[in-house]
């Protein structure tokens, strides 16, 4: 059990943690949520032991192996499959020892037989495999593995650190912000696989839908303290909202109290047959305790302005090509966008989301066809550069002054309070703010240049939960049009009247929802790696025609053969999921704290019983999915 008791931290003037307690059982997925700045990532490495509290204790099991999510890469000539070979030391260690021992001119027929032993147990063997699914899930293409480190970009190395950390073998699992740079068919995988993690996980995230995909419970940083919610994300936001109207009601209440109590003293005090009265109504406030108000708003508001004057349309697409050098990614694109507009863009990994985004903002000519647009057109572009676009000597007033050197400096400041710089912050320079404080300056820019067409290009990234909220609702107000591509799902789904899927070298109308298209995209990821192994193989060599009878003939017989082994995976998949229900409403039990409050052993005995049981089922279903997966792979010839 993890276990913070009284923990007080301080970072600089500022207290993060004031006598925060908080504990965490075994095998409990934790989502970690707070304002930008609150003490989440520091609060890992409080766990990590990088760090020690200025009060307190911090309890994690000794024997505990811990893996967590790096930030940062070096650059290194080592193979993307080799850097995350490396999250499992022990693998490692291993692996250097066999090379010694079968090496040597001694060979030690007993040391070898029991190194081999230990490889097997750990399931050593497997461990490239297993790191090369990693990289497959997390977007890597099968070439791809084998280039250097220091060939990727900046986000596509902290992919390789999240697949770092999922290779090791782990107790307690440390996540911050892992789908920060990936795309929303990564951000499934990660979901699927996070979800068969057998250990204690604690991940940083703002992504709503991916925590309520993941986690069954919520530590929430709430005026320095550490607050524990059952449930996932949507849960932690009905029982909060709950506890703040109880909270606010008993506040008001007490107001009033205290108000009666304060005039009784006014009026009564210098009466000798009321003073003694008086004194106990003084004794009696102090003994009150201050209920603090339920702060329930949210610190950021803010509107998206629109232009006065608008086009019909404002930007369309007529059979464009788009693309880069010789390279066409998107093909005969018919686009026109219209005032009021609001378009979701879906599609894999580098099927040209970005591309298309950055042909409509200009700043990708086409490589045939034609782009027009309206004579009123006023583009609001967020592009995942652009907070290295950002003057970082400047302040956020100063940004906002270059554009509109005639506005006051009152209405300025007025503006960019709404996005959470309030005071003196709006003379800092932009050199030290976080990345979330980048994204909300880069936000404020192009809001205040009064846009008809905004065009966002996962405007997300680093934003925390309450500014994505104040995202969410100034973008359901806003009256031009919104092209929008993002990993998001709440974000999509409130922002979004429809869809366009750009796969395939297409961008055509998509007519179903998220949950639709997180099934095709499963189907065509499967459909990808099907083709990967077949160019590997040399399959993709012309074969000679056969007859179209026999080739009929052959497939009937083929799906009469599978019919039994489909109709047994989609049993076993059923009871998967029933398992997967008992199991969280266990552990939804579990994490009550009222379960811990005394005489009730029996009980917690009997649910962490059924826990092991659920979870021992789970994996004898899963071993069996994937045996039957194995034997239709093969029958099919994939």
């Amino acid at each position: 059990m993890i276990n913070l008791q009284g923990v007080s931290l301080h970072r600089g003037e500022r207290d993060l943690l004031n006598g925060a307690d908080c504990r965490i059982f075994p095998g409990h997925k934790v989502g970690i949520i707070g304002a930008n700045g609150c003490g989440k990532s520091t609060l890992f490495k409080l766990l990590l032991g990088q760090l020690e509290s200025d009060a307190g204790q911090v309890d994690i099991p000794g024997g505990w192996r811990i893996a967590h999510m790096a930030q940062e890469v070096e650059a290194s000539d080592q193979s993307a499959l080799d850097y995350v070979l490396d999250g499992d030391r022990e693998l490692r260690n291993l692996q250097d020892q066999l090379k010694k021992a079968e090496t040597s001119g001694e060979s030690d027929g007993h040391k070898l037989a029991e190194l081999h032993e230990r490889m097997a147990s750990i399931d050593g063997y497997s461990g490239p495999a297993r790191a090369a699914q990693l990289l497959d899930g997390l977007g890597f293409a099968h070439a791809e593995q084998q280039r250097p480190v220091r060939s990727f970009s900046g986000g596509w190395r902290i992919r390789l650190n999240l697949a770092r950390a999922l290779m090791c073998p782990a107790d307690l699992m440390l996540l911050d912000e892992p789908t920060n740079h990936l795309d929303l068919d990564a951000t499934l995988w990660l979901e699927q696989w996070l979800q068969r993690f057998p250990g204690t996980l604690l991940i940083i995230s703002h992504d709503r839908d991916f925590l309520d995909a993941v986690v069954d419970g919520i530590v929430s940083f709430e005026q320095q303290k550490l607050v524990l919610y059952s449930g996932n994300y949507s849960a932690f936001e009905r029982t909060r909202a709950e506890r703040l109207a109880q909270q606010q009601i008993q506040y008001e209440k007490q107001q009033s109290e205290r108000a009666h109590m304060e005039d009784f003293v006014r009026r009564f005090r210098a009466k000798a047959s009321k003073a003694k009265q008086a004194q106990s109504r003084l004794k009696a406030l102090d003994r009150m305790a201050q209920i603090a108000p339920a702060h329930v708003d949210s610190p950021f508001h803010f509107t998206l302005p629109s232009a006065d004057k608008t086009s019909n349309p404002l930007i369309d697409l007529r059979e464009t090509d788009i693309g880069y050098a010789d390279k066409v990614v998107v093909r005969k694109v018919q686009l026109g966008i219209q005032p009021g507009r609001r378009i979701g863009l879906l599609g894999p990994n580098g099927a040209g989301k970005s591309s298309l985004i950055k042909t409509l903002a200009g700043e990708l000519a086409p490589k045939s066809g034609e782009r027009q647009c309206g004579e009123h057109l006023a583009i609001g572009y967020f592009a995942q550069h652009q907070l290295e676009a950002l003057d970082g000597k400047a302040s956020p007033l100063l940004h906002l002054q270059r554009l509109s050197p005639e506005a006051s400096e009152q209405s300025l400041r007025d503006f960019l309070g709404g996005y959470g710089f309030i005071g003196d912050r709006v003379f800092e320079t932009v050199a030290g703010f976080s990345g979330g404080e980048k994204a909300r300056l880069a936000l404020a820019i192009l809001a205040w240049q009064k846009p008809n067409l905004l065009l966002l290009d996962e405007p997300t990234n680093h934003l925390d939960l309450e500014m994505r909220h104040a995202l969410t609702m100034a973008l359901a107000e806003f009256p031009g049009a919104v092209i929008l591509v993002s990993h998001d799902r709440h974000l999509l789904a409130n922002t979004a009247d429809e869809f366009i899927l750009v796969a395939n070298g297409r961008a055509e109308p998509y007519r179903g929802d998220l949950e639709d298209y997180k099934q095709w995209l499963l189907g065509f990821n499967r459909e990808k790696r099907r083709e990967e192994k077949s160019v590997e193989s040399g399959d993709n060599q012309e074969k000679p025609a056969e007859d179209k009878k026999a080739q009929r003939r052959a497939a009937a017989a083929l799906r009469e053969q599978l019919k039994p082994l489909t109709n047994k995976l989609k049993n076993i998949e059923r009871q998967m999921a029933a398992t997967e229900e008992k199991l969280q409403k266990v552990q939804g039990k579990l994490a009550d704290e009222q379960l811990y409050m005394g005489g009730q052993q029996d009980e917690i005995a009997r649910l962490n019983k059924e826990q092991t049981e659920y979870r021992e089922a789970l994996d004898l279903l899963e071993m069996e999915w994937l045996e039957i997966s194995e034997q239709l792979e093969q029958l099919r010839g994939e």
